[in-house]
């Protein structure tokens, strides 16, 4: 199953662990010697009569083998005398290496932070030396940190470039594996045909080189993109394709997800006996393995089949357990989070303790000009006169002015970049405090659009016309969100998304928000209408309103980002996936909070079945 991000850890850990242990049998191939007991690769170290390749190998192997992954602390200090040994003997392939392990190090104590200061110095060694391997590894190791983080964009960043180095080496296994990593981004992000493409890349290569697992792992994800767009028959072919594979390779956790993926597809196509065939030896065989999320997916699966079936107390006991399950693993998330808001002010305070760094360092140089200048002039009044002094007096006078414009200009500059990235109260207090502190609003409106057919119609378009078009549309739509004074947080491909009731709550911003949904549909129908007269392609928009409580708050290093988190969210985008064309879907709370206002007018939709919060009450908003 694909490794949704409360997973990514377990599933990093173990990938780190496998190209490891396939470094050091590499490097045994390649160094015969060094295949011995720990002692021995101990005693390599210490001679100093050997070559320093040779002793740095050593030294490396009996790290990993010793002590990496079951004693990091340990790990982390004899990796530092790899480091001390490459500064002293100049040796930058014996820091690399020592930074390198210390980044695995302290990422398996979980301080991210440190893990990715030591990936860096490492990488830029690697850089230096042109070691084009170890650039790929560190590469990797990053934008599984970003990934483990929530940072999907940044992670992207990393494995793009793995996988360009991956390729320019021609290293087969390499690029499947960024392909992979590539293809969980798009899935995290719901673009679901771009993840579809790297995903049968990688399956290719696994294939060629006949690595069963990865076969297996690559099929049985493509059989979750299939069940995402609704294709539930061939994901179920490519379940069973991927299920005897991971028989013959013994794969326990392999089968488990199989089984309740096919379970699952099946509950879609209203086959429920077979539903409740397959998930319930997933569920037996998950419970053994004790995999949360794969224990949650079955139940669910069970539940909603017995239910449909008629069979309610069966039905019930597994509401019961998918409730202590979801206690469990909400849990889980809220530690996550937490983990990753702290890894987030870490790296802001560090972005802005080296800003202050580089700040103090162009005073210095400024300084240092300034006494350099003040010399010459000196000089210059003693050989030339009081003529030449009072010409240069003048001069410096209109260059101290100038500078100074230019510097107004790049502040003024620097002030409309930050409001255009953040909202003018967190600026205001990132520029105050240096940080900008998470914060809980109690009722906050979120507004989800998605193009319908997007990759369908964009394949009618070239690439400027289809950016032109996008572009178009998001252009109106930031326009109606300033009229009603609501928040634009991000759009995510052909996705935009918005709240109102934040940075500061109103009372309006419920009204508001459906207000700007509503004229938001309307522009888009006149743009239909228009392309239409002019023979183009368009664009048509389903919109999901839900309101409730967010955590708000900056994420990320180099390009901030103001973003929410919370089941408000989550809710908020299943009304707009359960959305139709041209209409604005909203949660019941969001209706509570408007149904008394004359101006609207409502359709009760019923309750209507969503992926992962069970029935919901939906309306059809629309103005009088």
């Amino acid at each position: 199953m694909i490794p949704s991000l409360s997973e990514n850890l377990k599933e990093n850990q173990s990938l780190i662990r496998i190209v490891y242990w396939t470094v050091i049998l590499l490097t045994w191939v390649k160094v015969p010697m060094l295949a011995q007991k720990p002692d021995s690769l101990l005693a390599v170290w210490q001679d100093s009569v050997q070559m320093d390749s040779i002793r740095i190998q050593a030294f490396n192997l009996y790290i990993r083998k010793n002590f990496l992954f079951s004693n990091p602390d340990s790990a982390i200090t004899l990796a530092g005398e790899l480091v001390d040994y490459g500064t002293q003997k100049k040796v930058l392939s014996a820091k690399s290496i020592g930074y390198h392990l210390q980044g695995i190090a302290n990422y398996f104590k979980g301080n991210y932070p440190k893990a990715l200061d030591y990936y860096t110095k490492s990488l830029q060694i690697r850089e230096e030396l042109q070691d084009k391997e170890g650039i790929s590894a560190s590469l990797n190791n990053i934008g599984i940190i970003y990934r483990n983080q929530g940072n999907l964009d940044r992670a992207l960043e990393y494995y793009n470039r793995s996988l360009k180095i991956d390729e320019e080496r021609n290293d087969q296994m390499g690029c499947a594996n960024s392909l992979n990593n590539i293809a969980n981004i798009h899935y995290d992000k719901q673009a679901f045909d771009l993840a579809q493409i790297s995903y049968e890349k990688s399956l290719g290569i696994f294939k060629e080189l006949k690595n069963w697992q990865g076969v297996a792992n690559t099929t049985n994800n493509l059989a979750y993109i299939f069940k995402s767009k609704g294709k539930n028959k061939e994901a179920i072919e490519f379940h069973l394709q991927s299920l005897e594979i991971f028989k013959n390779l013994d794969d326990k956790r392999g089968i488990a997800a199989c089984l309740i993926g096919i379970g699952a597809a099946y509950r879609e196509l209203e086959q429920y006996k077979k539903a409740i065939e397959f998930a319930t030896k997933g569920l037996t065989l998950a419970q053994e393995l004790d995999i949360l999320p794969q224990i949650e997916e079955a139940c669910r699966t069970l539940y909603a089949s017995y239910k449909s079936l008629g069979k309610n107390s069966e039905a019930l006991l597994f509401l019961e357990k998918i409730q202590v399950i979801k206690d469990t693993l909400h849990a889980r998330e809220t530690a996550e989070k937490l983990q990753q808001m702290e890894f987030s002010k870490e790296m802001l305070t560090d972005s802005i303790a080296k800003a202050e760094e580089m700040r103090l360092l162009v005073e210095n140089h400024q300084e240092e000009l300034r006494q350099r200048t003040k010399t010459r002039n000196i000089l210059i009044v003693t050989t030339v006169g009081i003529l030449i002094l009072t010409g240069g007096i003048f001069n410096r006078l209109q260059f101290t002015r100038k500078s100074k414009a230019e510097l107004q200009l790049e502040k003024d500059r620097s002030e409309s970049l930050l409001l255009n990235i953040l909202p003018e109260e967190i600026a205001k207090e990132l520029k105050e405090k240096g940080k900008a502190d998470a914060r809980d609003f109690f009722l906050v409106s979120i507004m989800f659009t998605d193009f319908k057919a997007f990759t369908e119609t964009s394949s009618l378009l070239s690439a400027a016309e289809l950016v032109y078009e996008v572009n178009a549309c998001f252009e109106a739509f930031d326009g109606i969100i300033d009229k009603y004074n609501i928040e634009k947080i991000k759009t995510i491909g052909d996705a935009y998304m918005a709240a109102g009731g934040l940075p500061v709550p109103s009372d309006e911003s419920v009204k508001n928000t459906v207000l700007a949904a509503l004229e938001m549909q309307r522009f888009m129908e006149e743009r239909k209408t228009n392309n239409i007269s002019k023979n183009k392609a368009y664009f048509e928009m389903r919109v999901g309103i839900h309101s409730g409580p967010v955590v708000a708050g900056i994420v990320g290093v180099k390009k901030f980002q103001y973003d929410i988190w919370g089941d408000t969210v989550n809710t908020a985008n299943r009304m707009e996936t359960s959305g139709v064309v041209g209409k604005v879907n909203i949660s019941r709370d969001t209706y509570e909070h408007i149904k008394e206002d004359s101006q609207f007018t409502f359709i009760y939709r019923g309750q209507i079945e969503v992926k992962g919060k069970g029935d919901l009450d939906m309306y059809f908003v629309d103005l009088k």
